[in-house]
């Protein structure tokens, strides 16, 4: 956080110094008590009653308050401001702090990609910027908080991801991130507890279009079908749009599999480009389409983001090759699962084992609510339509996968376990050096995880 005195603040958030020193320096923002882990620290306090024992280890401190503070001694490394409203003081601070910060901001959201996407532009950005980032996935209210406050005069670019679980989402990230370039990766069936249908989860994902300023730059995916749903017409900045199959402004086109990953021809502006996409699949064209047009809008060349995406280091667990139980080769993809996530991984698993025995182990799809048979069901239906030989499931919802190839009359040789042990000891059975398996699930399924990890232990084993 750039360096700002009590004073500073003070006249922003028009409040009146009730103890304390208004050359106080501050170093750092909070809005609860749980967030003060520094000294020089400025809490926008909501309770009325504070345990001071806890605070006093985070002394000099400045405090925003509302309300009359119970104050059993008066340290002179206390300061106390004193607000007519708490949130409006905040929110005052908050745009204050962002309009002073004028670098380009991109937000990445999406049902699937988001995460590789937005760390696709950190790496080409960080050649040559210093670059503000989400760390991992954390994207929560508490988050934008601190990635808003550590961008300085030094800070030259940022992306940040902004997931939706709920309507509000992302629009709630946008009130402190204010971004110039958004990009929606593509827009399937999840998060439908919250969304309620799938037309207010695309809705839920456009508010990218409102999150972006007048003159922002939008990024979509010219070949996704929701996304083609969303409503643009009052939109008033730059829409620019990416494909493989659609027209569109950065198109990927001859597409070959290589043990480095993938290597596409880009068209842009009646040019070409080659290069090579680390990592596997449709959508990885797709992640790295939206990346670089991202950081050519902000001025990357496109000969320097070919050469810099060589050394773009794949994620671990998303779509990860490995050797696996009795030689099998394991495709780990446990990082996250929607049906876009699972129609996409699936298609890899044919790619690269078109000559083998091809086994998908797939586990339950999460934060579905309601719709949890529906989207189970769905996905049961991608997988019908694949070219897998053999389909294991994990879990009872997972089970409806099972239930629904079955119904199909798919030639796909079908099993349902409760947990990970039995799919592993019949797993073990059937692999051989000729076997591909794709092991398919999320970060929070410890069936799934469990599977994975004891696949590799039986290597090193």
């Amino acid at each position: 956080m750039k360096p700002l005195t009590a004073a500073y603040i003070r006249q922003i958030i028009s409040g009146k110094l009730v103890h304390g020193k208004d050359d106080l320096l501050i170093h750092h923002g909070a809005y609860r008590l749980k967030q003060v882990k520094h000294p020089h620290t400025i809490l926008f306090l909501q309770r009325k009653i504070v345990r001071w024992e806890r605070l006093k280890p985070f002394f000099p401190l400045a405090i925003v308050t509302d309300r009359e503070l119970e104050v059993s001694e008066r340290n002179e490394n206390l300061t106390i401001i004193k607000v007519e409203n708490l949130q409006e003081a905040y929110w005052k601070f908050i745009n204050n702090y962002r309009a002073s910060i004028n670098i380009p901001v991109i937000a990445v959201t999406g049902t699937s990609g988001k995460t590789t996407t937005k760390e696709m532009i950190r790496h080409l950005l960080s050649f040559n910027r210093k670059v503000a980032h989400t760390n991992s996935t954390n994207n929560s209210r508490t988050a934008h908080l601190t990635y808003l406050l550590g961008m300085d005069d030094t800070t030259e670019a940022a992306v940040f991801e902004t997931a939706v679980g709920a309507p509000g989402d992302i629009t709630n990230a946008a009130a402190y991130l204010k971004p110039t370039i958004g990009i929606i990766t593509n827009i399937g069936e999840h998060h439908l507890n919250y969304c309620k249908t799938l037309e207010g989860y695309i809705a839920a994902k456009g508010e990218m279009c409102t999150a972006l300023q007048p003159n922002g730059v939008l990024i979509i995916n010219a070949d996704d079908r929701n996304t083609k749903k969303l409503d643009l017409k009052s939109f008033t900045g730059t829409i620019i749009t990416v494909g493989i199959h659609a027209k569109s402004d950065f198109r990927a086109s001859d597409i070959c599999f290589s043990h480095e990953g993938m290597y596409m021809t880009l068209e842009h502006q009646q040019r070409k480009y080659r290069m090579l996409v680390p990592g596997l699949g449709e959508h990885q064209i797709y992640n790295a389409l939206a990346a670089i047009a991202a950081v050519h809008q902000i001025g990357m060349g496109l000969a320097d983001i070919a050469v810099h995406f060589r050394t773009f280091p794949t994620i671990n667990k998303q779509l990860q090759v490995v050797e696996g139980v009795n030689g099998a080769t394991i495709i780990d993809d446990t990082w996250s699962i929607t049906t876009t996530s699972l129609q996409a991984a699936l298609r890899v698993l044919e790619k690269l084992g078109s000559n083998k025995k091809k086994i998908a182990v797939v586990g339950t799809i999460t934060d579905l609510g309601s719709w949890g048979y529906v989207i189970h069901e769905r996905a049961g239906e991608i997988i019908a339509e694949s070219k897998i030989d053999v389909l294991f499931t994990i879990g009872k919802h997972a089970k409806i996968m099972a239930e629904t190839v079955s119904k199909k009359g798919a030639a796909i040789e079908v099993h349902s376990f409760t947990n990970h042990i039995r799919a592993y000891e019949l797993l073990k059975k059937m692999a051989t050096e000729d076997t591909i398996i794709l092991i398919k699930g999320d970060m929070f399924s410890d069936a799934i995880k469990q599977l994975s990890t004891l696949s590799r232990k039986r290597i090193s084993g």
